[in-house]
C-alpha cells in the first residue's frame, strides 16, 4: 500500500480544524453577568449560523484523510479547491454569526474574553487559509 505525504500544508488544515472544533465548544458569547444583575448566559457554535463553522472543521478533517481512506488509487478531489471551498463557506458562517451576536449587543463578543470560542475558531479559520495557500503552492509545483 502507498503511504500518502501529509505535506506542511495538510498538517497545518488538521492543526486548524482541530483549533476550530475547540473554539466551537467554548462560549461564542456572553450576556448578563454584571455585579447585581442576572447570572451571564453563553452559547457556542451549536447556535444559528455557528453549526457551519462546526461542520467545516469537520470537512476539513474529512479532506486530509480522504487520501488514506482511498487506499492505493488516487484521488480526483485532493487538490487546493475543496480546501479553499471549505474556507469560504467557514468564514461566511463566522461572519453571518458575528453579524448577528453584533447587531443584537456588540458586548456579547466584546471584549474577547466574553467570547474565546468565536475569537479561536477565527484563528483557526486563518490557519486553514494558511493551509490552502500552503497546498496550492504545493500542488502548482507538481
Amino acid at each position: 500500500m502507498y503511504r500518502y505525504p501529509l505535506g506542511r500544508g495538510r498538517r497545518i488544515a488538521a492543526v486548524s480544524a482541530v483549533v476550530i472544533l475547540i473554539g466551537c465548544v467554548l462560549p461564542w458569547y456572553t450576556a448578563g453577568g454584571q455585579v447585581g444583575g442576572l447570572p451571564p448566559v453563553t452559547g457556542n457554535a451549536f447556535e444559528a449560523c455557528g453549526i457551519v463553522v462546526f461542520l467545516v472543521a469537520l470537512a476539513t478533517l474529512a479532506l486530509v484523510t480522504l487520501p488514506y481512506a482511498a487506499g492505493d488509487r488516487p484521488v480526483a478531489i485532493e487538490r487546493w479547491q475543496p480546501y479553499l471551498i471549505v474556507l469560504v463557506i467557514g468564514v461566511l458562517g463566522l461572519g453571518l454569526r458575528v453579524f448577528d451576536l453584533a447587531h443584537a449587543d456588540l458586548e456579547r463578543i466584546w471584549p474577547p474574553t466574553r467570547s474565546p470560542g468565536l475569537w479561536i475558531a477565527g484563528l483557526g479559520l486563518i490557519g486553514l487559509a494558511r493551509a490552502t495557500f500552503e497546498i496550492a503552492q504545493a500542488t502548482d509545483g507538481r
